[in-house]
């Protein structure tokens, strides 16, 4: 069948014209603002989104204040899109982390559109394996790999999503979503820059040297997008 190209949102490009057009209609444009939070964990899903460009984090919130990036968000991707599967209440934080633009649309129709078309219902399940398995991923990488490795592999997992070499990071921002210490981001950072991989400046960071990059990057990033592209195109 052939798929619809109606929407930037990579996620929904997947789908057959005729299962696009049942949500098409109902969705609307809005700005990502930078540092706009879309929700709070435990609130009910509303509306569900879906990204054109910029990134939405879902984060954990600790009782110490420190908060911890569980997934990064984009074009590729939908946010909510649990919620026509049986979840109601948001399960993390919603941060916008780099502004851009998405599509949105209330939950009851998404639900709606999901019970009547097969095609959209498999599209949100292989999604929600793809963010499992991102999260599983992360979880490992953590655990086991370098600060520096896996700065890289977030700085190439953003550029993937921004689809540009210069990143408006902070260096607190990157703390925060890599569950560190500013101190510590800077000092990677520091490394990074001396080594030619990247240029920070005034809370943008620019990826001066992509083939570094990712040889600095551990495993996870080509491990990630693999398993993603494998899911999100399986029929």
């Amino acid at each position: 069948m052939a798929k619809s190209v109606r929407s930037p949102n990579r996620l929904l490009a997947l789908l057959p014209s005729a299962d696009f057009e049942q949500i098409g209609q109902h969705l609307k444009t809005i700005e990502l603002v930078h540092e706009t939070v879309l929700f709070e964990a435990g609130d009910p899903i509303k509306r569900v989104y879906f990204p054109h460009s910029g990134i939405i984090s879902l984060v954990v919130g600790l009782k110490s204040g420190q908060t911890i990036e569980a997934a990064m968000i984009g074009s590729d991707s939908v946010v909510g899109g649990s919620s026509a599967l049986g979840g109601g209440l948001a399960l993390n934080k919603g941060l916008v982390q780099a502004p851009g633009v998405a599509s949105i649309l209330d939950v009851n129709r998404l639900r709606k559109a999901a019970a009547a078309s097969t095609a959209l219902r498999e599209t949100l399940f292989r999604h929600e394996q793809v963010i499992l398995v991102r999260v599983q991923q992360a979880a490992a990488c953590n655990a086991s790999h370098t600060l520096d490795a896996r700065l890289a592999r977030w700085l190439l997992r953003a550029r993937d999503l921004v689809g540009g070499a210069t990143l408006p990071l902070t260096q607190e921002f990157l703390g925060q979503m890599l569950g560190v210490r500013r101190t510590s981001v800077s000092l990677v950072a520091n490394t990074l820059q001396k080594a030619g991989l990247i240029k920070y400046v005034r809370g943008r960071v620019q990826i001066t040297d992509l083939k570094g990059l990712k040889n600095a990057a551990c495993e996870c990033y080509g491990a990630i997008k693999a398993t993603s592209d494998r899911l999100l195109n399986s029929s």
